[in-house]
């Protein structure tokens, strides 16, 4: 086994989905994860220890790798920095094509302070030398669910502007079909959002239709939402963040409804009810 195809973020839900979907094409893969421990068994993989912000030990992780999915790290402070370090040490290992999950409406001027971050690695990787393709993923709709406080509550600033989550499956199929014919998707970006765009307030009736449990959305100011936040003791960079997805929803910046799910994976997106009612 001499996998050419280097999966990141094994220990968390996509890139764990990326795999899946590879083992069952009966592919042979390189899983890469800070805790090989916690790493599922897939047949034809190996799994080596890596770590974003150790360059070298990265290099030599990914050494034979041609084709790279790489999942973003986890929210931090530094994380461009992390991420630039990670994809200097894949472009110094010959990978050929890297594959990376970013965010849409990502920007220099985003509102959403994490999708600057996601633009800058974005303009790294441009810059590395290296072919890429960048899949913009709007908000999971996975997630949403977990939107609401304990009292049902969403919270934000997000006035009356509309999203289009979309669902991690449907991420992964997307991200399969890329990583199996790479050169047919070098240079590419793809906004991958599900069927419907909704607004916070519609979303809550949604939830609450589809799961029982009454939910509600409560607009804030921004001074509002900081306020609410406050309790958590987060650091103002989380903070920012936090806000931030809600303002950019009410710029509008989260809107759309894209194609690139049907026209890449060859299907259609799960909408929210279709996920939930697949999860019941």
């Amino acid at each position: 086994m001499n996998p050419t195809i280097g999966v990141t973020g094994v220990t968390g839900n996509l890139g764990a989905k990326v795999a899946a979907r590879l083992a069952d094409r009966g592919l042979a893969q390189r899983l890469l994860a800070r805790r090989p421990q916690a790493v599922p068994d897939f047949p034809n993989a190996e799994v080596v220890a890596v770590d974003y912000a150790d360059p070298k030990g990265a290099g030599e992780a990914l050494e034979g790798v041609e084709t790279l999915f790489m999942v973003s790290a986890k929210e931090s402070a530094d994380r461009v920095d992390v991420h630039r370090a990670f994809v200097d040490a894949a472009a110094r290992a010959g990978v050929r094509h890297l594959v990376y999950t970013s965010f849409y409406g990502a920007a220099p001027d985003a509102v959403f302070t994490l999708a600057r971050d996601h633009w800058a690695t974005e303009e790294h990787i441009r810059a590395s030398g290296m072919q890429w393709t960048f899949l913009r993923d709007n908000m999971y709709l996975d997630l949403m669910p977990m939107f609401a406080g304990p009292d049902g509550v969403i919270r934000g600033p997000a006035g009356h502007g509309e999203f289009s989550p979309v669902a991690q499956d449907d991420i992964a199929d997307v991200a399969v079909a890329v990583l199996v014919n790479p050169s047919d998707h070098a240079g590419q970006t793809y906004d991958l959002t599900g069927p419907e765009q909704m607004s916070v307030d519609a979303a809550a009736a949604l939830l609450t239709e589809l799961t029982g449990r009454q939910l509600r959305y409560v607009e804030e100011t921004l001074t509002e939402a900081y306020a609410s936040r406050a309790s958590y003791n987060a650091p103002d960079w989380e903070v920012d963040a936090w806000v931030s997805t809600y303002l950019a929803i009410a710029a509008g910046e989260m809107a759309g409804i894209s194609d690139c799910v049907e026209r890449i994976a060859g299907h259609r997106p799960m909408s929210l009810r279709e996920l939930l009612s697949r999860s019941s």
